[in-house]
């Protein structure tokens, strides 16, 4: 089995400082998995919270964590993928700088694991649909996706 899941696309980001501060470039129009641009938002989670489980059927979305950390996790539960069934986490944010592409059809979500409020920055491929949103949501602790929020200490 593959160690990424089908569509999925990791970019480690690079903090440039000096005395001003720093610069992290984050997205390129002519990056290998960019496709196409709807909108940049950003999001924030407070420590210990879950925000998940969503899909979009026709969006992805490139997560960037700006400030603190969160566990990333997205399940594959297209019927045509050959990744289907496969589950994977990423932590991401002050200790891991790292863009993450999550195609259509998966579901998604994170927990902020940082002590402090996480800030997560996306651009989506499509601008949000006021009027029919791309947003199919599951339960956080749905039975559907064998996954535990919980903490592991491995």
């Amino acid at each position: 089995m593959a160690d990424e899941i089908d569509g999925v696309w990791v970019k480690d980001l690079t903090v440039l400082p000096d005395e001003r501060g720093r610069l992290m470039e984050i997205l390129r129009r002519d990056d290998e998995g960019f496709d196409r641009f709807g909108q940049v938002y950003l999001s924030t989670t407070y420590p210990g919270v879950v925000k998940g489980w969503h899909l979009h059927k026709v969006q992805d979305d490139f997560f960037a964590c700006v400030r603190g950390m969160v566990k990333l996790v997205i399940y594959d539960a297209r019927e045509e993928s050959p990744t289907r069934g496969m589950l994977k986490e990423y932590f991401i944010g002050d200790h891991n700088q790292q863009l993450v592409k999550v195609p259509a059809g998966t579901y998604h979500g994170w927990k902020c694991i940082s002590p402090e409020e996480a800030l997560v920055i996306n651009i989506p491929s499509e601008p949000y649909d006021y009027q029919n949103p791309d947003e199919h949501r599951a339960e956080w602790n749905t039975p559907d996706i064998p996954y535990s929020w919980d903490i592991v200490f491995k």
